[in-house]
Formats: structure tokens, sequence, C-alpha cells
């Protein structure tokens, strides 16, 4: 007997969730967005400076990943700031950089123990 058998369906209510979260990822933006998220929580106008796009085309982004639940806010006086929903979205985001990392030559950073390539942060994109 196939083992993958006895996996269940995935109901299609759920299989139209996971689409709608490959498609809020298949944007540049939206992914350098999320991967500045992975470690920390940031304004509009910060991330706009990190991914070098402008505030409002930025919000527009954020708007559609709230609306997917891959980001949440959290107002401080007239500032709202944005982080990932939760663990799950961070380790999505974790696993298809790292996954990416494997298309490039030599040992993947993430495998090396660099600690500096484990998070934007770290990475320098503060």
């Amino acid at each position: 007997m196939n083992a993958d058998s006895d996996r269940a369906r995935i109901d299609d209510d759920q299989v139209g969730l996971i689409v709608e979260v490959f498609r809020m990822l298949a944007d540049p933006t939206r992914v350098q967005a999320l991967w500045a998220l992975v470690d920390r929580e940031l304004s509009v106008n910060e991330l706009a400076e990190l991914v070098a796009k402008p505030a409002p085309s930025v919000s527009q982004h954020l708007a559609k990943l709230r609306m997917a639940r891959l980001v949440r806010t959290r107002r401080a006086g007239t500032t709202i700031y944005y982080s990932l929903e939760n663990e799950h979205v961070r380790q999505l985001v974790s696993d298809a950089v790292f996954n990416a990392e494997h298309a490039g030559p030599g040992v993947p950073a993430h495998h090396r123990g660099d600690a500096a390539t484990l998070t934007p942060r770290k990475a320098g994109r503060q």
C-alpha cells in the first residue's frame, strides 16, 4: 500500500486559502516586505525604505497581506506597525528564502551557520 494514499485530502475551502497565500507570495515587493518582518515589526515608512518602493505602494501590498492573514498590525499613537501574523508565516517565508538559496552556487549560507544571513536584520537590513 502506498503511504501517500493514507494522507487526507485537503478540503476545497482550505485549498483556496492555500492558493491565496501562494498568490500573495508571487510578488517581489510582498516577498521583500515579509522577509523584512521575519524578526521584527516595522512601520509602512520603514518597510518602504527597506524595499525601495513608495510608501503608498507598500501600504497597498500590506493591506493585501493583511487580508490574506499573513501580517497583523499594532497601533502606537499615529503609527501603525506591521508584523508577521504567526510562526507559521515566519517559517513559510524563511523556508522560501532558504530554498531559493539552494539555487545558487556553493553551500547555502543557512547551512554554513553564517549568522549574518539567517535573518534580515542580521543581514544588515536594519
